[in-house]
């Protein structure tokens, strides 16, 4: 049976993820047998597994980090907000539908043995598995019937490291507070306590180290400097969607929907050199936008309502007639259409007219089709035509179908599942339900340099493969965790903790 160890935060986003990514990492590179484990993720980041299952983006990065291929096992329930108190409930990668915030948590006690089982079920085929807790572990009014966090480590006598960020400030008192809100068997689970994101000369630390290990009677075992590394984010809380860059080359503005997801499809963007990426909230930060993406998103209906009320679907389409590209992936594919049709409430159960760009008809049902798919493109026209002959790959995940109506032209055929028709595209517009389509760095550098070469300029990127690159990135964080960690102590703690 495999040693673990459980990474709990004093708060959201304090680095519990890329932490466990970089102990994965660390564990990997000793020549352990290694997996991620998260029992309960709320993320509208997701991805879908070879075999067809939903699990948290963080959960499918950390086992990249481990060199092995992702795992419903890894992450067996996967909550994704639809709206105000309602999410839809992936469990073993596949939905079982919408639930209030009430009914889920009514639902907690009966989750505690498929969990477990779920767990075991995994430890048993790995040397080490390292789990992330979520949220913090001193929310005491959600404590009753836990299962993500002291919940979950007790039921698998799990020892554990509390992190806390001291870029946010305050560390020292959340780390304090969360450990003395926990109950005296929860407080001897906590083994050391680790600081994160520090910036500055560690050596200023040093008196507050010791005051608060003298506080709680736990080990320091590391402070963490701060540095950005290039690994997929997870939720609305990502720096990323903060990003507001301005290019002499290009600029790609992204719609920062309410209900985004899976918006780690244009990360690669940002690698490439005279390239600008924005998210946007406001129609004023389209005006001067070299090419527009609309995004996947949870709630397709509200979300367009959304672009209706702020002015910037109005914007959208001055643009397109205007010839600017424009992209759809997934959600926002079906935006672009005529009509979407939610007769099944698969959302809120409303029809609604999309904006119209492309001649689509889009029908939500409650099957929802996860997929990893493969596709090539073939006559398109306009200004992407460039793309034409590209082989694609990536995953689906939607819980609608699209046709395309009469005159309408097809962005792509999918090859695993022959002679299928995807997406759909109109002067310089183009849609698709294939998420990650722009992982492939010749593909994206194709798109890109179109759309410099109409401006008059030009893009490069540093790197040919997206997965080697992805590898330094982790490489170069455990380098870095494991130079200000006592890892020996974290192998000790695995050994020793009964």
């Amino acid at each position: 049976m495999a040693k673990i160890i459980m990474v709990q935060g004093t708060a959201s986003n304090v680095g519990k993820s890329v932490l466990v990514a970089a102990l994965c990492r660390i564990f990997k590179q000793d020549g352990y047998k290694v997996a991620p484990f998260k029992s309960q993720n709320m993320a509208l980041n997701s991805f879908i597994t070879k075999d067809g299952f939903e699990i948290g983006r963080a959960q499918a990065m950390q086992a990249e980090a481990c060199k092995i291929e992702p795992d419903v096992r890894m992450n067996p329930i996967l909550l994704k907000p639809t709206g105000q108190n309602i999410s839809q409930v992936i469990m073993n990668g596949k939905s079982i539908g919408n639930k209030t915030a009430k009914d889920y948590f009514n639902q907690k006690p009966n989750l505690k043995k498929f969990i477990k089982d779920v767990f075991y079920s995994l430890a048993k085929d790995y040397d080490i598995i390292v789990i992330e807790g979520a949220g913090s572990p001193a929310e005491i009014n959600l404590k009753q019937n836990d299962i993500v966090n002291m919940g979950l480590a007790e039921a698998v006598n799990a020892p554990v490291l509390l992190v806390g960020d001291i870029d946010r400030g305050g560390v020292f008192a959340s780390l304090y507070g969360t450990i003395k809100l926990l109950e005296e068997s929860e407080q001897e689970r906590i083994c050391g306590l680790i600081i994160n994101k520090f910036r500055g000369d560690v050596s200023i630390l040093n008196s507050g180290i010791e005051m608060i290990e003298q506080l709680t009677q736990k080990p320091v075992i590391g402070v963490i400097p701060y540095k950005i590394f290039d690994i997929d984010d997870e939720d609305s809380l990502s720096e990323r969607l903060n990003i507001n860059e301005n290019s002499k080359g290009i600029n790609i503005s992204i719609i920062k929907l309410p209900h985004i997801s899976n918006f780690t499809d244009f990360d690669v963007f940002s690698q490439f050199e005279n390239v600008g990426v924005s998210y946007v909230t406001d129609a004023s930060q389209l005006k001067n936008t070299d090419f527009i993406i609309i995004p996947g998103t949870k709630n397709t209906i509200n979300d367009l309502k959304w672009l209706r009320s702020s002015g910037i679907e109005k914007e959208i389409l001055k643009q397109h007639a205007e010839n600017t590209p424009i992209f759809g992936i997934c959600g926002g594919f079906q935006m672009m259409g005529q009509e979407i049709v939610d007769d099944c409430f698969a959302e809120c159960g409303e029809n609604i007219n999309g904006m119209g760009i492309f001649k689509t008809k889009t029908v939500f049902s409650n099957d929802k089709i996860t997929c990893q798919s493969s596709g090539k493109i073939e006559n398109i026209t306009g200004i992407f035509s460039c793309l034409n002959g590209f082989n694609t790959n990536g995953y689906e995940i939607h819980m609608g179908q699209t046709k395309l109506l009469k005159d309408a032209r097809h962005f792509q055929v999918i090859n695993n599942e022959a002679g299928v028709l995807d997406g759909c595209f109109e002067k310089n517009s183009y849609g698709t339900y294939m998420h990650g389509i722009f992982d492939d760095i010749e593909l994206s550098l194709c798109l890109l340099n179109a759309i410099a070469q109409k401006k008059g300029t030009a893009v490069s990127i540093n790197f040919k493969n997206l997965d080697e690159y992805k590898q330094s990135q982790y490489d170069n964080l455990a380098d870095l965790v494991r130079k200000s960690l006592d890892i020996e102590k974290i192998y000790k703690i695995m050994e020793e903790f009964k």
